[in-house]
C-alpha cells in the first residue's frame, strides 16, 4: 500500500471512529444498550478506547510498510487532540443542535 494511501485511509478511519460513539445508541456500534440513551461518560469511555484502536491499526499499517518509528508524549498528545477535533460533528450534532418540540 502506497504511503499517501495508507495516511488518508488511518486519516478518514479516524474521522469515522471518532463519530460513532455520538452517532449511535449501541456500545461501539455493537452491543445493544438496555437504556434508552447512552450516558456521556460511556460516550467518552468509547471515544477514548477507539482512540487506541485506530492508533494500533495506524501502528500496525506503519510497522508493515517499514520501520515503526517511536514516538514520544508530543505525538500522542497532538494526535489525541485531533481525535477530538474530529469527534466534533458528531458532537454538535448530538449534544448541541436543536431538536424540533
Amino acid at each position: 500500500m502506497d504511503v499517501s494511501l495508507a495516511s488518508w485511509f488511518v486519516i478518514l478511519l479516524a474521522l469515522f471512529c471518532a463519530n460513532i460513539p455520538f452517532f449511535n445508541e449501541r456500545l461501539f456500534a455493537v452491543i445493544p444498550t438496555r437504556r434508552l440513551q447512552k450516558p456521556v461518560w460511556w460516550r467518552l469511555f468509547e471515544l477514548f478506547t477507539l482512540y487506541f484502536i485506530v492508533g494500533a491499526i495506524a501502528h500496525g499499517m506503519e510497522a508493515r510498510m517499514g520501520t515503526a518509528f517511536p514516538q514520544g508524549w508530543e505525538f500522542y498528545a497532538v494526535t489525541g487532540c485531533l481525535f477530538l477535533v474530529f469527534a466534533y460533528p458528531g458532537f454538535v450534532m448530538r449534544y448541541m443542535r436543536r431538536r424540533k418540540r
